[in-house]
Protein backbone atom coordinates (compact mmCIF):
# COMPACT_ATOMS: atom_id res chain seq x y z
CA UNK A 1 0.00 0.00 0.00
CA UNK A 2 3.04 2.44 1.00
CA UNK A 3 4.43 1.62 -2.78
CA UNK A 4 1.32 3.11 -4.34
CA UNK A 5 1.31 5.90 -2.38
CA UNK A 6 4.84 6.48 -2.88
CA UNK A 7 4.47 6.07 -6.88
CA UNK A 8 1.05 7.76 -6.58
CA UNK A 9 2.97 10.87 -5.39
CA UNK A 10 5.86 10.72 -7.76
CA UNK A 11 3.54 10.44 -10.76
CA UNK A 12 1.71 13.41 -9.57
CA UNK A 13 4.74 14.95 -9.26
CA UNK A 14 6.30 14.46 -12.62
CA UNK A 15 2.71 15.41 -14.27
CA UNK A 16 2.66 18.47 -12.18
CA UNK A 17 6.20 19.20 -12.81
CA UNK A 18 5.71 18.99 -16.22
CA UNK A 19 2.28 20.67 -16.79
CA UNK A 20 3.97 23.74 -15.22
CA UNK A 21 7.11 23.44 -18.03
CA UNK A 22 5.68 23.05 -20.61
CA UNK A 23 1.76 24.02 -20.18
CA UNK A 24 0.62 26.66 -17.55
CA UNK A 25 1.31 30.31 -18.75
CA UNK A 26 1.34 33.71 -17.81
CA UNK A 27 -0.67 35.21 -20.43
CA UNK A 28 -0.19 38.62 -19.09
CA UNK A 29 1.45 41.34 -21.60
CA UNK A 30 3.56 43.60 -19.24
CA UNK A 31 5.76 44.77 -22.43
CA UNK A 32 3.40 46.73 -24.90
CA UNK A 33 3.80 50.08 -25.24
CA UNK A 34 1.11 52.60 -26.06
CA UNK A 35 2.35 53.68 -29.17
CA UNK A 36 2.51 50.34 -30.59
CA UNK A 37 0.50 49.99 -33.72
CA UNK A 38 1.61 46.01 -34.57
CA UNK A 39 3.14 43.22 -32.40
CA UNK A 40 3.97 39.73 -32.52
CA UNK A 41 3.64 36.85 -30.21
CA UNK A 42 5.52 33.95 -29.68
CA UNK A 43 3.83 31.12 -27.00
CA UNK A 44 7.33 29.81 -25.40
CA UNK A 45 5.71 26.76 -24.11
CA UNK A 46 4.33 25.61 -27.16
CA UNK A 47 7.28 26.41 -29.02
CA UNK A 48 8.92 24.44 -26.46
CA UNK A 49 6.66 21.33 -26.64
CA UNK A 50 7.43 21.75 -30.39
CA UNK A 51 10.95 21.93 -30.48
CA UNK A 52 10.92 18.56 -27.79
CA UNK A 53 8.04 16.80 -30.54
CA UNK A 54 10.50 17.42 -33.25
CA UNK A 55 13.78 16.24 -31.42
CA UNK A 56 12.36 13.04 -30.10
CA UNK A 57 10.95 12.63 -33.88
CA UNK A 58 14.45 12.87 -35.27
CA UNK A 59 17.31 10.48 -33.12
CA UNK A 60 19.72 11.10 -35.59
CA UNK A 61 20.16 14.33 -33.93
CA UNK A 62 20.51 13.51 -30.60
CA UNK A 63 24.42 12.66 -30.61
CA UNK A 64 25.31 15.75 -33.29
CA UNK A 65 28.01 17.57 -31.01
CA UNK A 66 27.46 21.28 -31.00
CA UNK A 67 30.20 23.17 -32.96
CA UNK A 68 31.52 26.27 -30.71
CA UNK A 69 29.45 28.55 -31.84
CA UNK A 70 26.45 26.48 -30.51
CA UNK A 71 28.26 25.76 -27.36
CA UNK A 72 27.76 29.92 -26.50
CA UNK A 73 25.44 31.16 -24.54
CA UNK A 74 21.61 31.27 -25.19
CA UNK A 75 19.24 34.05 -24.84
CA UNK A 76 17.17 31.75 -22.55
CA UNK A 77 20.71 31.68 -20.52
CA UNK A 78 21.22 35.38 -20.47
CA UNK A 79 20.11 36.92 -17.47
CA UNK A 80 16.62 37.80 -18.81
CA UNK A 81 13.46 36.55 -17.70
CA UNK A 82 11.86 35.32 -20.89
CA UNK A 83 7.61 35.73 -20.29
CA UNK A 84 5.59 32.65 -21.37
CA UNK A 85 4.46 35.02 -24.34
CA UNK A 86 7.48 36.67 -26.14
CA UNK A 87 6.09 40.40 -26.86
CA UNK A 88 7.68 42.13 -30.22
CA UNK A 89 6.15 45.26 -31.30
CA UNK A 90 6.32 47.97 -33.83
CA UNK A 91 6.49 51.72 -32.89
CA UNK A 92 3.77 54.25 -34.99
CA UNK A 93 5.15 56.30 -37.46
CA UNK A 94 8.55 54.21 -37.68
CA UNK A 95 10.50 52.33 -40.18
CA UNK A 96 8.65 49.12 -41.79
CA UNK A 97 11.68 46.90 -40.79
CA UNK A 98 12.17 48.17 -37.23
CA UNK A 99 10.73 46.21 -34.27
CA UNK A 100 11.41 45.99 -30.76
CA UNK A 101 11.46 43.93 -27.60
CA UNK A 102 11.80 44.46 -23.82
CA UNK A 103 12.54 42.07 -20.90
CA UNK A 104 13.07 42.24 -17.10
CA UNK A 105 16.98 41.52 -16.33
CA UNK A 106 17.55 38.95 -13.58
CA UNK A 107 20.92 38.69 -13.69
CA UNK A 108 22.85 41.88 -14.99
CA UNK A 109 26.48 39.88 -14.78
CA UNK A 110 25.06 37.17 -16.91
CA UNK A 111 23.81 39.53 -19.57
CA UNK A 112 26.98 41.15 -19.83
CA UNK A 113 28.77 37.42 -20.61
CA UNK A 114 26.07 37.10 -23.10
CA UNK A 115 27.12 39.93 -25.23
CA UNK A 116 30.56 39.43 -25.07
CA UNK A 117 30.20 35.76 -25.91
CA UNK A 118 28.32 36.86 -28.71
CA UNK A 119 30.49 39.41 -30.24
CA UNK A 120 28.56 42.72 -29.66
CA UNK A 121 30.11 45.83 -29.73
CA UNK A 122 29.72 48.24 -26.94
CA UNK A 123 28.75 52.15 -28.87
CA UNK A 124 28.87 53.54 -24.76
CA UNK A 125 25.77 54.82 -22.54
CA UNK A 126 24.86 50.63 -21.93
CA UNK A 127 24.24 50.33 -25.70
CA UNK A 128 25.69 47.51 -27.78
CA UNK A 129 25.46 46.63 -31.61
CA UNK A 130 25.55 43.32 -33.54
CA UNK A 131 25.11 43.27 -37.30
CA UNK A 132 21.57 45.03 -37.25
CA UNK A 133 20.71 44.56 -33.63
CA UNK A 134 20.77 46.90 -30.91
CA UNK A 135 20.58 46.10 -27.60
CA UNK A 136 20.28 48.77 -24.65
CA UNK A 137 20.87 48.31 -20.93
CA UNK A 138 18.50 50.92 -18.42
CA UNK A 139 16.68 50.67 -15.72
CA UNK A 140 16.76 47.27 -14.95
CA UNK A 141 15.31 46.17 -18.40
CA UNK A 142 16.95 44.71 -21.16
CA UNK A 143 15.78 47.21 -24.86
CA UNK A 144 16.12 45.25 -27.94
CA UNK A 145 15.85 46.19 -31.39
CA UNK A 146 16.16 46.31 -35.46
CA UNK A 147 17.19 50.20 -34.39
CA UNK A 148 18.97 51.87 -31.75
CA UNK A 149 17.22 55.54 -31.94
CA UNK A 150 14.01 54.48 -31.34
CA UNK A 151 14.58 53.18 -28.01
CA UNK A 152 13.27 56.66 -25.84
CA UNK A 153 10.65 56.45 -27.79
CA UNK A 154 9.00 53.19 -26.41
CA UNK A 155 6.06 54.92 -24.20
CA UNK A 156 3.90 53.22 -21.16
CA UNK A 157 2.64 50.12 -21.17
CA UNK A 158 -0.41 49.89 -23.58
CA UNK A 159 -2.99 49.11 -20.61
CA UNK A 160 -4.20 52.19 -20.39
CA UNK A 161 -5.99 52.49 -23.52
CA UNK A 162 -8.09 49.08 -22.57
CA UNK A 163 -9.34 50.93 -19.42
CA UNK A 164 -6.33 50.29 -17.18
CA UNK A 165 -6.99 46.24 -17.20
CA UNK A 166 -3.80 44.23 -17.71
CA UNK A 167 -3.50 42.66 -21.29
CA UNK A 168 -4.16 39.48 -21.97
CA UNK A 169 -2.64 37.01 -24.76
CA UNK A 170 -5.91 35.51 -25.01
CA UNK A 171 -7.20 38.83 -26.39
CA UNK A 172 -4.72 38.62 -29.02
CA UNK A 173 -3.83 34.82 -30.13
CA UNK A 174 -6.10 31.39 -30.32
CA UNK A 175 -3.93 28.69 -31.54
CA UNK A 176 -0.95 28.48 -33.10
CA UNK A 177 2.38 29.34 -32.12
CA UNK A 178 1.90 32.75 -32.17
CA UNK A 179 0.73 36.17 -33.72
CA UNK A 180 0.98 39.20 -35.59
CA UNK A 181 -1.69 41.55 -34.65
CA UNK A 182 -2.81 44.96 -35.68
CA UNK A 183 -3.20 47.60 -33.56
CA UNK A 184 -5.80 50.92 -33.61
CA UNK A 185 -7.08 52.04 -30.54
CA UNK A 186 -8.91 49.63 -28.71
CA UNK A 187 -9.02 47.62 -31.90
CA UNK A 188 -7.07 44.84 -32.95
CA UNK A 189 -7.37 42.34 -36.05
CA UNK A 190 -4.80 39.38 -35.43
CA UNK A 191 -3.40 36.78 -37.70
CA UNK A 192 -2.34 33.59 -36.32
CA UNK A 193 0.98 32.20 -36.62
CA UNK A 194 2.08 28.71 -37.85
CA UNK A 195 5.58 27.15 -37.34
CA UNK A 196 5.76 23.63 -39.63
CA UNK A 197 8.61 21.61 -40.65
CA UNK A 198 9.62 23.17 -43.76
CA UNK A 199 7.05 26.52 -43.57
CA UNK A 200 5.92 29.83 -41.67
CA UNK A 201 2.41 30.14 -42.31
CA UNK A 202 0.70 33.21 -41.29
CA UNK A 203 -3.40 33.65 -41.36
CA UNK A 204 -6.59 34.99 -40.26
CA UNK A 205 -8.82 32.49 -40.65
CA UNK A 206 -8.79 28.85 -40.26
CA UNK A 207 -10.89 27.99 -43.46
CA UNK A 208 -8.78 29.99 -45.71
CA UNK A 209 -8.34 28.03 -48.93
CA UNK A 210 -5.32 26.02 -49.63
CA UNK A 211 -2.92 27.88 -52.08
CA UNK A 212 -1.09 24.85 -52.84
CA UNK A 213 -1.61 23.54 -55.80
CA UNK A 214 -2.32 27.27 -57.09
CA UNK A 215 1.72 28.16 -55.57
CA UNK A 216 2.65 24.68 -57.59
CA UNK A 217 0.99 26.51 -60.97
CA UNK A 218 3.01 29.61 -60.35
CA UNK A 219 6.23 28.00 -60.06
CA UNK A 220 6.29 26.75 -63.51
CA UNK A 221 6.11 29.98 -65.02
CA UNK A 222 10.01 30.30 -63.82
CA UNK A 223 9.53 34.13 -62.73
CA UNK A 224 11.41 35.61 -59.74
CA UNK A 225 8.19 37.76 -59.24
CA UNK A 226 4.73 37.25 -59.95
CA UNK A 227 1.85 39.09 -58.74
CA UNK A 228 -1.45 40.70 -59.11
CA UNK A 229 -3.05 43.28 -56.96
CA UNK A 230 -6.63 44.76 -57.50
CA UNK A 231 -7.26 48.01 -56.14
CA UNK A 232 -8.59 47.36 -52.31
CA UNK A 233 -4.91 45.38 -52.29
CA UNK A 234 -2.66 48.31 -53.15
CA UNK A 235 -4.86 49.91 -50.64
CA UNK A 236 -3.42 47.12 -48.21
CA UNK A 237 0.38 47.57 -49.85
CA UNK A 238 0.28 51.35 -49.78
CA UNK A 239 -0.14 50.77 -45.51
CA UNK A 240 3.22 48.85 -45.74
CA UNK A 241 5.14 50.19 -48.61
CA UNK A 242 3.92 53.55 -49.08
CA UNK A 243 7.17 54.82 -50.67
CA UNK A 244 6.49 52.09 -53.60
CA UNK A 245 2.56 52.30 -53.96
CA UNK A 246 1.96 56.09 -52.78
CA UNK A 247 1.67 56.56 -56.85
CA UNK A 248 -0.70 53.87 -57.23
CA UNK A 249 -4.29 55.25 -55.64
CA UNK A 250 -5.80 55.89 -59.12
CA UNK A 251 -4.82 52.45 -60.19
CA UNK A 252 -7.08 49.52 -60.17
CA UNK A 253 -5.14 46.51 -60.93
CA UNK A 254 -1.34 45.88 -60.75
CA UNK A 255 0.41 42.94 -62.54
CA UNK A 256 3.77 42.15 -62.18
CA UNK A 257 6.87 39.59 -63.75
CA UNK A 258 10.57 39.82 -63.33
CA UNK A 259 12.76 37.61 -64.27
CA UNK A 260 16.68 37.53 -63.22
CA UNK A 261 18.88 36.60 -66.03
CA UNK A 262 22.94 36.42 -66.46
CA UNK A 263 23.84 38.85 -69.87
CA UNK A 264 27.39 39.99 -71.13
CA UNK A 265 28.07 43.79 -70.64
CA UNK A 266 30.26 45.27 -73.16
CA UNK A 267 32.97 47.46 -71.69
CA UNK A 268 34.87 50.24 -73.79
CA UNK A 269 37.55 51.62 -72.79
CA UNK A 270 41.01 53.63 -73.83
CA UNK A 271 44.28 53.55 -74.26
CA UNK A 272 47.25 54.73 -76.22
CA UNK A 273 49.67 52.64 -78.34
CA UNK A 274 53.74 53.51 -78.34
CA UNK A 275 53.13 56.06 -80.95
CA UNK A 276 50.37 57.69 -78.44
CA UNK A 277 47.68 56.80 -80.72
CA UNK A 278 44.53 56.46 -78.78
CA UNK A 279 43.15 53.07 -79.40
CA UNK A 280 39.85 51.21 -78.06
CA UNK A 281 39.80 48.51 -76.28
CA UNK A 282 36.85 45.72 -75.53
CA UNK A 283 36.36 43.84 -72.79
CA UNK A 284 33.39 41.43 -71.42
CA UNK A 285 31.81 40.61 -68.37
CA UNK A 286 29.03 38.63 -66.85
CA UNK A 287 26.47 40.65 -64.99
CA UNK A 288 23.16 39.67 -64.12
CA UNK A 289 20.08 42.23 -64.60
CA UNK A 290 16.28 41.74 -64.30
CA UNK A 291 13.81 41.69 -66.96
CA UNK A 292 10.25 43.13 -66.14
CA UNK A 293 7.19 43.81 -67.55
CA UNK A 294 4.43 46.10 -65.04
CA UNK A 295 0.95 46.59 -66.31
CA UNK A 296 -1.18 49.15 -64.64
CA UNK A 297 -4.53 49.06 -65.60
CA UNK A 298 -7.20 52.63 -64.97
CA UNK A 299 -10.20 54.04 -66.35
CA UNK A 300 -8.37 57.13 -66.87
CA UNK A 301 -4.97 56.11 -68.50
CA UNK A 302 -4.00 59.95 -69.47
CA UNK A 303 -4.81 61.39 -65.97
CA UNK A 304 -1.79 58.65 -64.79
CA UNK A 305 0.52 59.78 -67.51
CA UNK A 306 0.12 63.43 -66.44
CA UNK A 307 0.80 62.67 -62.88
CA UNK A 308 3.76 60.42 -63.23
CA UNK A 309 5.26 63.15 -65.72
CA UNK A 310 4.50 65.66 -62.73
CA UNK A 311 6.10 63.71 -60.52
CA UNK A 312 9.01 63.11 -63.06
CA UNK A 313 8.60 59.12 -62.75
CA UNK A 314 8.38 59.56 -66.90
CA UNK A 315 11.71 61.74 -68.61
CA UNK A 316 11.63 62.40 -72.13
CA UNK A 317 12.80 59.23 -73.10
CA UNK A 318 9.77 58.04 -71.72
CA UNK A 319 11.98 55.71 -69.17
CA UNK A 320 10.19 54.91 -66.18
CA UNK A 321 12.08 56.60 -63.25
CA UNK A 322 10.26 54.97 -60.18
CA UNK A 323 12.45 51.92 -61.05
CA UNK A 324 16.05 51.86 -60.56
CA UNK A 325 17.02 49.18 -62.85
CA UNK A 326 17.20 51.42 -66.71
CA UNK A 327 16.83 51.74 -69.53
CA UNK A 328 13.41 50.51 -69.67
CA UNK A 329 10.22 52.10 -71.83
CA UNK A 330 6.86 53.02 -70.84
CA UNK A 331 4.18 53.99 -72.96
CA UNK A 332 -0.25 54.24 -72.43
CA UNK A 333 -2.37 50.87 -73.80
CA UNK A 334 -5.93 51.26 -73.98
CA UNK A 335 -6.40 50.57 -70.43
CA UNK A 336 -3.16 51.95 -68.51
CA UNK A 337 0.17 52.01 -68.49
CA UNK A 338 2.97 49.55 -69.08
CA UNK A 339 6.43 49.70 -67.89
CA UNK A 340 8.91 47.06 -69.51
CA UNK A 341 12.76 46.70 -69.43
CA UNK A 342 14.01 46.94 -72.83
CA UNK A 343 15.40 43.43 -73.01
CA UNK A 344 12.10 41.93 -71.80
CA UNK A 345 11.33 38.86 -73.93
CA UNK A 346 8.46 36.40 -73.28
CA UNK A 347 7.31 37.66 -69.42
CA UNK A 348 3.99 37.89 -70.74
CA UNK A 349 1.19 35.35 -68.77
CA UNK A 350 -2.23 34.95 -68.52
CA UNK A 351 -4.53 36.98 -65.50
CA UNK A 352 -5.39 34.62 -62.72
CA UNK A 353 -8.27 36.46 -61.28
CA UNK A 354 -6.17 36.37 -58.20
CA UNK A 355 -4.90 38.65 -55.55
CA UNK A 356 -1.31 37.26 -54.78
CA UNK A 357 2.95 37.79 -54.66
CA UNK A 358 5.25 34.70 -55.25
CA UNK A 359 8.90 35.41 -54.75
CA UNK A 360 11.14 32.68 -55.25
CA UNK A 361 14.86 32.13 -54.51
CA UNK A 362 17.19 32.41 -57.30
CA UNK A 363 20.60 32.08 -57.05
CA UNK A 364 21.52 35.26 -59.46
CA UNK A 365 19.76 37.41 -56.95
CA UNK A 366 23.06 36.65 -54.70
CA UNK A 367 25.15 37.85 -57.77
CA UNK A 368 22.93 40.85 -58.63
CA UNK A 369 22.95 41.89 -55.03
CA UNK A 370 26.03 41.11 -53.40
CA UNK A 371 25.29 42.71 -49.94
CA UNK A 372 22.48 39.74 -49.51
CA UNK A 373 25.21 37.34 -48.65
CA UNK A 374 25.69 39.07 -45.51
CA UNK A 375 22.42 36.97 -44.75
CA UNK A 376 23.35 33.83 -45.05
CA UNK A 377 19.62 32.41 -44.06
CA UNK A 378 17.75 34.09 -47.22
CA UNK A 379 19.75 31.49 -49.38
CA UNK A 380 17.86 28.49 -47.23
CA UNK A 381 14.07 30.24 -48.51
CA UNK A 382 12.40 28.60 -51.33
CA UNK A 383 9.45 31.47 -51.82
CA UNK A 384 7.58 34.05 -50.09
CA UNK A 385 3.70 34.01 -50.88
CA UNK A 386 0.85 36.56 -50.36
CA UNK A 387 -2.88 35.36 -51.01
CA UNK A 388 -5.37 37.03 -50.32
CA UNK A 389 -9.48 36.24 -50.97
CA UNK A 390 -11.66 39.13 -49.76
CA UNK A 391 -10.93 39.67 -45.76
CA UNK A 392 -9.00 36.20 -45.48
CA UNK A 393 -4.93 36.17 -45.56
CA UNK A 394 -2.43 34.22 -46.06
CA UNK A 395 1.21 34.42 -45.88
CA UNK A 396 3.64 31.96 -46.03
CA UNK A 397 7.68 31.54 -46.21
CA UNK A 398 8.75 28.28 -47.28
CA UNK A 399 12.14 26.94 -46.81
CA UNK A 400 14.18 24.63 -48.85
CA UNK A 401 13.87 20.73 -47.81
CA UNK A 402 16.55 20.15 -44.84
CA UNK A 403 17.34 16.77 -42.84
CA UNK A 404 15.41 18.55 -39.96
CA UNK A 405 12.53 20.03 -39.57
CA UNK A 406 13.07 24.08 -39.46
CA UNK A 407 12.73 24.17 -35.50
CA UNK A 408 15.84 21.85 -35.04
CA UNK A 409 18.17 23.91 -38.22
Amino acid sequence: MKRRIIAFAVLFLFSAGIYFLLYHKDKNLNFIPENADAMILIDKKKLTRQYLSAFIAHPSHWFIESSESEKKRSVFNAGLKIPDFLQIFHLKNSKLTEWYAVFDIENPQKLLVFLKEHKFKSLGQNLYIKDMLYIKIADQKCFAGISGHDFENIGRPLNGIFGGKKLNADHFMEEGTGSLSFISGTRTRNFSIELKDREIEIKNASNIENYASFISQLSKEDLFINAELDKENIKVFNKVLPDFFKDLSEVNYLKMNVKIKQVKDTIISYGYDDDFNEIEKISYQEIVQPDYMIQLETQDPAKIWKHFRSENLINDKNEFTGIPFQPNRVYQSDNGIVIKSVTEQSLHSQKKGKNFILIKNDPMLFYFSKGLNDFKYLKDIEYFFYGNNEQNFFLTLKLKDQKLPLILQ
